[in-house]
């Protein structure tokens, strides 16, 4: 038997350990196969995949552990020892799946094609790459959306942040008025509210960024764990800082609108 990483490590098994396979789900145990213990030879690396939380082993010895049983369920005359089954022919007579590698990928769709309009059988072949770009496909459907919906909350975070500073321009004429009277020119005071706005916008994309990584950190041990779903700590792609840039770039465009009232003030 081999086990893979998470499920070696979550159930404390290693090297030589003898495991009994049962029947059932989760931790219901409706038949178990302890007359034919499995042994532990192997542990897999890690992958990042399934295959970290799945068990292997070989067809002769599923073959093994069932014989004497019927219909689901050991008979009750005398069960066959391990030592017994050893000196057995134990070629399965039938299989549900297997996965078939090929050497040449110019005979992906023939060999696909002849497996289900195979007649003595009633055979599906599935490529898995296939399988997996149209789930993309429509996990894109979900991406595109959430970016919508993405594109709103900037677009009402930055009119909420507009609002803030023109609602506060009234409190801040004397403050205009003594930069202005200390030879701060119309400009440089549009400077200063176009630069206040793009540096809130940059605090709120860092602290974005920051949240982002935290979280990541905090519940990938939980997903990995749950669902089997290893998710990676990546730095930030090119598409993802462009978008914040683009974000950037807006906040110091809408500060112009506050800053412009501000460069129309008098003394």
């Amino acid at each position: 038997m081999v086990l893979g990483a998470v499920v070696a490590e979550e159930l404390g098994y290693k090297l030589g350990d003898d495991i009994v396979v049962s029947h059932g789900s989760g931790k219901v145990t409706l038949q178990s196969h302890d007359d034919k213990p499995f042994r532990v030879v192997g542990i897999l690396a890690h992958t990042g995949t399934p295959i970290d939380r799945t068990v292997h082993v070989s067809l002769p010895a599923i073959e093994a552990i069932h014989l004497g049983w019927q219909q689901g369920v050991p008979s009750q005359g005398p069960q066959t020892s391990a030592d017994e089954a050893r000196a057995m022919d134990l070629k399965p007579k039938a299989i549900t799946a297997f996965l078939v590698g090929l050497k040449s990928k110019l005979g992906i769709f023939t060999l696909q094609r002849s497996v289900n309009e195979y007649n003595e059988e009633p055979l599906l072949a599935i490529l898995p790459g296939v399988a997996l770009q149209e789930l993309w496909e429509l996990m894109g459907v979900a991406e595109t959306a959430l970016l919508g919906i993405s594109v709103l909350v900037v677009i009402s975070g930055l009119r909420g942040m507009v609002a803030v500073i023109l609602a506060g321009l009234n409190e801040r004429r004397r403050e205009m008025a003594i930069l202005r009277s200390v030879g701060a020119r119309p400009h440089q005071v549009f400077g200063l509210l176009t630069a206040e706005a793009g540096l809130i916008t940059m605090a709120g994309v860092l602290s974005g960024v920051v949240m982002l990584y935290v979280i990541v950190f905090l519940i990938r041990p939980v997903i990995e764990s749950e669902f089997g779903l290893y998710v990676p700590i990546e730095w930030l792609g090119t598409r993802d800082l462009s978008i914040l840039g683009v974000i950037l770039l807006a906040g110091f465009a809408v500060g112009a609108i506050p800053a412009y009232r501000a460069y129309r003030y008098s003394l």
